[in-house]
Parts: C-alpha cells; sequence; structure tokens
C-alpha cells in the first residue's frame, strides 16, 4: 500500500539541520467534539512513544517493528527484493477530550539509525482521524506542527541511551520541516509487538566504592526503572551485564558496552531508558538513584505448552529455551542475542523454528518474519542474506539462506496453512537456483563473494583441548561445503514434499535428480569406505550423511557407537539438532536421553548445574561472548515429539492426525506435558511404577489420534483417554 493510504497528504516532519543522531520531539494539535471516535496511523522513525494530551498510548514498546524501512541500505552488488514499513495503528478515543487537543511523538534512533543499518534522518508521520457529529475530519502532520529538542543526547541501540532532563522549555519548539518519503511500501501486521511482560524485584548484591550492583534474578532483557534523588547537573550511570565476579563487581567481559546515563532536573522523580533494551542480570548504579524495579520488555508471544518431568535437567532445558527464545523475540523478529548484534540471523532461527512453533504461540510472529526473509533476497541472483531484515552479517549459503523454505515449511506443519508454502515458492526456487550457481562438482563451494562461507557454528573445541580458541569458528572441523550440500539435499527434498503439497508436481522430476546428482557428489567427497564413515565421524558428520539417506548399515551403527562411548555432544548448532532427531527417529532414544542429560561440560546440564538462566552462545561458557542465545534450544522440539510422542501421521500438516508415539518411557517415573494445535491442547502424561505405566492422554476435538507403543496400537477418542501399559 502507499503512504496516502494510511496518511492521506500528511507529511514526513523532522528538524532542521538535523543528523542521524539529533532525536525530537513533534508536537500537533487538533480539535474533536464530544462523542466523537479517534484513530491514529503513525511512524516515528526509528522507534517512537507517542503522546495524546500528555499520556503516552504506546508504553513499554519499540515500534515500528523492524524492517528493511526503505530502499537506500542494499547489500554491496545486490538489490533486495521488499522495503516496507508497519504501520501502527491506534483507537485514541479514551485520551481525546472536548476541544482542542494535542499530539507529541518522541522519536528515537532503533534499527533506524542502528549502526550497521542507517537508512536516513530521524523523522515522525502521523494522521488522525476524528469521526463526531462534525463528519469525518483528518489532522495530518506538516510544517505546522512544532518540534522541540529531545532529552536523549547521546544514543547507540545496541549499547548506550543518554538523557539529559534539563531541555528547554515549550518556548524552544520552533516549527517542523518536511522530511524525504521514504521508498518503501506500506503495511500492516498482527505480529505481536513488545510489551511490558512483567516486573523483576532489583535486589543489591554488594556496595562498590563507585556505586551499588543489583541482581534481578535472572539474565533478562528490558531495564530498571529509577527513583531519582540527585541534584540538578548531577549524572547517574548504571551499567549492565550478564554476570558478575567472584569479588561481587560486574563481570566486564558480559557487559557488551551497555550503559544507560541521565542528567537529573533536580526534580526527583522517575527515570528509564526509551528507546533500548538491555540485555543482563546485574547492573551498576553509580550515582543518587535508586532502582523501583526491572521490566521484561519483549514481544508478546504467548508459551503455548507445558512440560515436567522427574529429570530436572529436562525440565530446565524446556523452561529455559522458552525463556531464552522469548528474550530474543523483540520488534518482530528471532534475534540471536539481545544486546551485541540483535540481529534476524536465518542459521539460528530456521535451527529453532520447530522447537519454537512447538512450545510457544508464534504463528504470527514467524509469519512476519518469512516476509522479511523474503524481502532480503537479491533480484538478480536470488541470494537470501545472513540476517532478516537485511544487515550486513556473516553465515553461509546452506544453514542460513535455506531458512527461506524451511520456515513456511514448518509453519505449514504446525498449522495446516498450505498456503504459505504457494506465496514463497518461488523464493525457493530462486535460491535453489543460487546454491547451483555457487557449487562445483555438485558441492555448494562458496557463497557472496568476500563475504564468509560457514557450516556449522559454534562447535566445541575438540582438536585443542589445551587451547584457548575463541576466534570465530576454528572450533568447527567439518568443512563447509559438506554441511551447506547437505543443506541442499535436504531443502530439495523439503521442495518435493512441498511441490506435491500446493500442485506443481511437474517440478518434483527436477529436484529429484538434483538430490541424485547431490548425493553421488557428497558421498565421493566425503565417505570413508574403509571405515564407512564420514569426516573421521566426529562432530556429527555421519548424522548429517544419515539425516539425507546416504552411507550404509555401519555409518549409523558407528555413529551410535561413537557417541555412546564420548557420552556428550561434540557438536556445532546445526549438529546438535541432527546428531538428537537422527537418534530418536532411529529407536535410540535412550542414547538421545544420555546426550540430552549429560553432566559433562558439553551439555545442557553443565549450564544448569552453573547456575545459568539461559542459555550460552558456546557449550564452554568461558568462550561465550553472550549468555543469552537460543540456537542450542532446536532439540527442545524432541522431547515434545519424541518423550512425550506428540507427532503427526505422515503427509498430514496441523496435527489433525496425531500419533502418540512416547519413547524411553522406562528411564523415567512421571512425565506430563501438552501442546497448542488448532484443534485445540493435546496433553500426554505419564506415571511408571515399576514397570506399569498409566498413561492419561487428551485429544481435543477435531483431531483423530492413535497410541503407539512397543507393539501396541490403540484408537484414542476425542477428550480424555486413560489405560494402563505394561512394560
Amino acid at each position: 500500500m502507499t503512504q496516502e493510504h494510511f496518511f492521506h497528504n500528511a507529511k514526513w516532519v523532522g528538524a532542521e539541520n538535523r543528523t542521524p543522531s539529533d532525536f525530537a520531539v513533534i508536537r500537533g494539535y487538533f480539535e474533536a467534539e464530544a462523542n466523537c471516535k479517534a484513530s491514529l496511523n503513525v511512524i516515528g522513525l526509528g522507534f517512537f512513544k507517542c503522546f495524546i494530551n500528555g499520556t503516552c498510548i504506546n508504553p513499554d514498546t519499540f515500534l515500528p517493528l523492524s524492517s528493511d524501512f526503505e530502499g537506500t541500505n542494499d547489500p554491496v552488488d545486490e538489490v533486495i527484493s521488499g522495503h516496507r514499513m508497519y504501520v501502527p495503528q491506534f483507537d485514541i478515543t479514551p485520551y481525546i477530550k472536548n476541544s482542542k487537543n494535542s499530539i507529541e511523538i518522541h522519536y528515537g534512533g532503533g534499527w533506524y539509525t542502528f549502526e550497521n543499518r542507517v537508512f536516513g534522518l530521524p523523522k515522525a508521520i502521523y494522521c488522525i482521524t476524528v469521526e463526531g457529529a462534525n463528519g469525518i475530519r483528518r489532522f495530518v502532520s506538516d510544517e505546522n506542527c512544532l518540534v522541540g529538542k529531545s532529552f536523549v543526547t547521546k544514543y547507540n541501540f545496541t549499547y548506550r541511551e543518554h538523557h539529559d532532563y534539563n531541555i528547554p522549555d515549550d518556548s524552544a519548539f520552533i516549527n517542523a520541516v518536511a522530511a524525504e518519503s521514504p521508498d518503501t511500501e506500506y503495511c500492516t501486521t498482527d505480529c505481536p509487538a513488545d510489551k511490558l511482560i512483567y516486573k523483576l524485584p532489583a535486589v543489591k548484591v554488594k556496595e562498590t566504592s563507585s556505586g551499588v550492583i543489583y541482581d534481578c534474578g535472572e539474565n533478562t532483557t528490558g531495564y530498571p526503572v529509577f527513583k531519582t534523588s540527585a541534584a540538578k547537573g548531577e549524572t547517574v550511570t548504571v551499567n549492565f551485564s550478564e554476570e558478575i565476579l567472584d569479588d561481587g563487581t560486574l563481570d566486564p567481559t558480559h557487559i557488551h558496552g551497555q550503559q544507560f546515563c541521565f542528567v537529573s532536573d533536580g526534580k526527583g522523580g522517575y527515570a528509564q531508558p526509551e528507546f533500548t533494551w538491555f540485555g543482563f542480570r546485574y547492573f551498576e548504579v553509580i550515582g543518587n538513584a535508586v532502582p523501583e524495579c526491572v521490566k521484561v520488555i519483549r514481544a508478546d508471544v504467548p508459551v503455548s505448552s507445558t512440560f515436567e518431568c522427574d529429570n530436572e535437567t529436562l525440565n530446565w532445558v524446556y523452561k529455559t529455551f522458552i525463556h531464552t527464545m522469548l528474550c530474543n523475540m523483540h520488534t518482530g523478529h528471532p534475534s540471536d542475542c539481545p544486546h551485541l548484534e540483535r540481529r534476524g540471523y536465518t542459521g539460528d532461527g530456521q535451527v529453532t523454528c520447530h522447537a519454537v512453533l512447538s512450545v510457544l504461540d508464534a504463528e504470527r510472529f514467524y509469519k512476519k518474519w518469512m516476509q522479511d526473509i523474503a524481502d532480503s533476497q537479491d533480484v538478480t541472483s536470488g541470494h537470501i542474506q545472513y540476517t532478516a531484515p537485511y544487515i550486513r552479517s556473516g553465515g553461509g549459503p546452506g544453514g542460513w539462506g535455506c531458512a527461506v523454505v524451511e520456515v513456511p515449511y514448518q509453519i505449514y506443519k504446525h498449522y495446516g496453512d498450505k498456503e504459505i508454502l504457494a506465496k514463497y515458492y518461488n523464493n525457493m526456487r530462486r535460491y535453489i537456483d543460487y546454491l547451483e550457481a555457487h557449487s562445483e562438482y555438485g558441492l555448494v563451494t562458496s557463497d557472496k563473494k568476500g563475504e564468509w562461507c560457514l557450516g556449522d557454528w559454534c562447535g566445541p573445541n575438540i582438536l585443542y583441548p589445551d587451547r584457548d580458541i575463541t576466534s570465530h569458528n576454528q572450533q568447527v572441523i567439518l568443512p563447509a561445503p559438506m554441511v551447506n550440500t547437505y543443506f541442499i539435499i535436504k531443502t530439495l527434498n523439503r521442495l518435493c514434499e512441498i511441490a506435491d503439497i500446493i500442485g506443481k508436481r511437474d517440478d518434483i522430476a527436477e529436484y529429484e535428480e538434483k538430490i541424485r546428482y547431490r548425493k553421488g557428489a557428497f558421498t565421493a567427497a566425503y565417505f570413508n569406505t574403509f571405515d564407512d564413515n564420514f569426516i573421521m565421524n566426529v562432530q556429527g558428520a555421519n548424522s548429517f550423511a544419515v539425516d539425507i539417506g546416504l552411507g550404509n548399515e555401519n555409518t549409523y551403527k558407528n555413529m551410535v557407537s561413537y557417541y555412546k562411548k564420548l557420552g556428550y555432544y561434540d557438536t556445532g548448532i546445526f549438529a546438535t539438532d541432527i546428531v538428537t532427531r537422527t537418534l530418536f527417529k532411529n529407536g535410540d532414544s535412550d542414547l538421545a536421553v544420555d546426550l540430552l542429560t549429560n553432566n559433562g561440560d558439553q551439555g545442557y546440564e553443565h549450564w544448569r548445574k552453573n547456575g545459568a538462566t539461559s542459555f550460552h552462545e558456546y557449550w564452554d561458557s568461558n568462550r561465550s561472548r553472550s549468555h543469552s542465545h537460543p540456537m542450542f534450544g532446536s532439540t527442545v522440539a524432541y522431547i515434545f515429539e519424541y518423550l512425550l510422542g506428540i507427532q503427526q501421521e505422515e503427509k498430514t500438516a496441523g496435527y489433525t492426525s496425531l500419533v502418540i508415539a512416547p519413547q524411553s518411557v522406562d528411564r523415567f517415573g512421571r512425565m506430563n506435558g501438552s501442546m497448542k494445535i488448532p484443534s485445540g491442547t493435546v496433553s500426554v502424561s505419564y506415571e511408571n511404577k515399576n514397570g506399569n505405566v498409566k498413561f492419561i492422554v487428551s485429544i481435543p476435538d477435531g483431531a483423530n489420534a492413535i497410541f503407539r507403543f512397543k507393539n501396541k496400537e490403540l484408537t484414542l477418542s476425542q477428550g480424555k483417554n486413560e489405560f494402563a501399559v505394561e512394560i
């Protein structure tokens, strides 16, 4: 849609002689009568807060949602496919008073002025529609608006926000000037925006020579709210960190440069950041201010599942993945971390997508992000960027770009929406063409010239365990072309299925021929006939092959033997997912459980026993820059799919035909969990007493279900099913 559709004859306005770091307050006035209805369409770039008659109508949110915004920041030598702005719309009727009313838009930087992604100068636009006895009237932003100086004086979206509350009075407001209209599409979305989710208390940990250290109890996202008694002109500084040292001071390794400062006006009152969030557990206050609470801010995405069993590691994995994932859901895209980069990496996003859709009500959130992925595609080559919305970043041509297929496929499988497959089918095909153009002898060997070409990511240091290897990807020894060729084969298999679903069956023969050719190249390059292994059977190499139907009967056996002996994960983000899934699919669920619950240094229990409240970037916490990275959480999907056994019949979607097939029941004394599916909630619980297992399985109306356990099969009825099984 066009600007006129939402804003009629409104103009983008800003301050004269402004720069990307100059934020402002735009003020306008409008007339309304008693008993009228009023609505508002508004954008302030980057983020904004809007006030009607002095009342903030969008508190604790970061709007507008992230997107590519406008066509001024394309990758080098590429033109991405789409630019859009999501227009927030508000019913402002409750805030209207009779006669004269005011609107103020206070805007900051956000993604619009992000250091690697500067689009243009801060600006705002609005259109107010009033419906009353005088008919329909519209009041829009133009040069009659006034502009004043913001109290935000220094700003970097990922690092800092500084305020000075000694700003000029109203007499300093001057007329706004017209700003350039962005070259973009305007649209709406039902994707959940960020909001205040809950509040945490801040507990004093230590008084230092410079200030006071506080702990909010969990690694989280948001910011503290401070009550200040600072004198006029006095500065209060707040530094944030994910960890503290043994002496109770902030760990400088995990501060990540995060800082909030404000200069007091001497009037007391409250202070908080307005245009950024921080990723932290601990913070130090230097100056005369006391935290009232910590506001947890993130996307309003509900948890739609439950899980509990008698294994504390699995309980921790489930709840901590959810917490970590939610901390990384902001402004309409899933991020790698909530502080350092905050970017929608397609690699991290696709590997966790199945797990996220299993435990969170995230359909609308991921549909919006899928549009970001499509928008990021180069119109000429078909290249999919490493992040969506696009920001220059690193990644690879398989594990990252294949999100253009995996994300809509998972949305289809979870919700039965085949329209999303048809919508992005051409994007999928174009990316396959891109991978074909970046292949040699059947292997995907390169990505965009001058950019990274990664395979797996964040594997443990298995080659040099005594060395401190912290540089990027030295820890992954699997050849990148092997991993990326796995992804094109997996993706081509997905496309065969998708083509059949949406009636593009004429394309299947082409995909099948590509699969045969790629499999031959993969085997020729990486299979050792001497021992029937791929790449020494380390870091999940055999699992990549087995998952796409390669190797022989010994290849999988070798993998099982290797992990039984090893007893822990030696894998990066992709192989961890594939190894776990492959073991469950092939009936070795006990070994999968052993890996999920292993007590070594490379597993979830290592994080739990060291007090982590969120997943880390690496298995080795000492190597992790970030202590809030969700990418190793993909395995949570298999807790539901295999341990609870909530599966779908083959070639079905939307959980209309359920198969309840729990595995490793004899490993647990009890287990219960539930998932929200399109027709309602499915739940499975059992109690195991000396080999006599009592099951309670609830099936929602509209779903058919059977129970499969060892050699038994039972048709389940809709509603509550109770029965016992002997092991």
